[in-house]
């Protein structure tokens, strides 16, 4: 009897719903030598907690209980900013050169404070909702570019990422999936697959997916850990662009437990793919962690804080010029918060992404201000670049 290839995945057991190969995170190849990565916080990171301006008089007075700074434990950055204490270890990658922030950012998008209003317009990268805009604007990205493969761009989750929503092709994968297959089962799959190109491909990423679940002592990594393993395998590969999302940044209520949490997290993101990403890929890379809106100045009553508008974006890689916290500074005096409440913006985050975009792809203005972020003034050149 002749063992198809279907027969055999059944036959092992390799559903759909349980192959990582066939299941969401985002890449996408294309003709560039440099590399990029999108993480969106999903749920609104508090950037003046991440990022604490215990410089600003008006700090210690708006954050009672969650006041941070050099005096209480908080690394300090540059003599008015300040880094969570969670993310200590990120200091050896400030120093040199390889983390930064931009404060006071933000989308076009006001007043409602809706997460998911907020984190659709981050991803669709438009001026409003109201354009009903399909693709994401890293897909708009991709197409601008001809040469364009799957394996140029991956979102990596278990859902679909706006972001990435469009006519260029992205491939995807999850963290979450699970495949365990004994050694004779692998051996018997390449035997089946060896004459078919596409499968053996397939085979081989799942593969390599199987690898990326375990340390070097053979436990199994967290799933934010394998993510950034995974996106960093397929970037030193034919993929330039990988995309994905971590949770649990909704902080309403006792902040001083929660967001430690999520920003060691980040924390262990960014040194992974550091890690993985090392020497020559590291330094033609940028990462760049973007949020849906920030949170309140002043802390709530329940020691947490609420949605609000102007927040911090956080870039890293050796492509990107570090060691520094770049935007205006506002100010967190009653009268310079916008509506009396949250920091304001003082520049569109979507204008820090176009640059780091046109230094790693050599993308033309036009482009991206009327195609990839449509309305976007990208304004005077931050100098983000190396």
């Amino acid at each position: 009897m002749t063992l198809s290839r279907r027969r055999l995945l059944n036959l092992i057991g390799c559903s759909a719903a349980a192959s990582p190969f066939l299941t969401p995170v985002s890449f996408a190849a294309g003709p560039w030598d440099n590399r990029l990565v999108v993480i969106i916080l999903r749920g609104a990171l508090d950037g003046l907690d991440a990022v604490q301006p215990y410089g600003d008089p008006a700090w210690p007075e708006l954050r009672r209980t969650l006041a941070g700074g050099p005096e209480i434990g908080s690394p300090d950055l540059d003599g008015f900013f300040a880094l969570h204490p969670a993310m200590r270890p990120l200091m050896p990658m400030w120093a040199a050169g390889d983390l930064g922030f931009v404060h006071a950012v933000s989308t076009p998008y006001r007043d409602k404070r809706s997460h998911f209003d907020g984190q659709d317009l981050l991803e669709a990268g438009t001026m409003s909702l109201a354009e009903g805009a399909r693709d994401g604007w890293l897909n708009r990205l991709l197409q601008t570019v001809p040469g364009v493969s799957g394996d140029t761009a991956y979102a990596i989750g278990r859902g679909d990422m706006y972001l990435l929503r469009g006519s260029a092709p992205v491939a995807n994968w999850s963290a979450e999936a699970d495949l365990t297959l004994s050694p004779q089962a692998l051996r018997l799959m390449e035997l089946v697959m060896q004459d078919d190109p596409k499968m053996h491909a397939v085979l081989q990423e799942a593969e390599l997916l199987a690898g990326a679940d375990v340390d070097a002592g053979g436990k199994r990594r967290p799933g934010h850990i394998r993510t950034a393993a995974f996106a960093a395998e397929r970037l030193r590969s034919d993929a330039r662009i990988a995309a994905f999302s971590l949770n649990g940044w909704d902080t309403h209520q006792d902040q001083h437990r929660a967001l430690p949490k999520a920003l060691e997290r980040l924390a262990d993101v960014l040194l992974t793919l550091k890690e993985e990403l090392t020497g020559p890929v590291w330094n033609k890379t940028g990462v760049v962690v973007m949020t849906e809106f920030g949170r309140t100045a002043r802390e709530n009553g329940t020691r947490g804080t609420d949605h609000g508008t102007g927040g911090v974006m956080i870039y890293a890689g050796g492509a990107l010029r570090g060691g520094q916290v770049g935007g205006a500074w506002p100010g967190l005096g009653q009268a310079e918060l916008y509506q009396g409440r949250d920091l304001e913006p003082t520049r569109d985050v979507r204008a820090y992404a176009a640059w780091i975009m046109r230094g790693l792809f050599s993308l033309d203005a036009t482009t991206l201000e009327t195609k990839v972020f449509p309305g976007v003034d990208l304004g005077d050149d931050p100098r983000m670049m190396r």
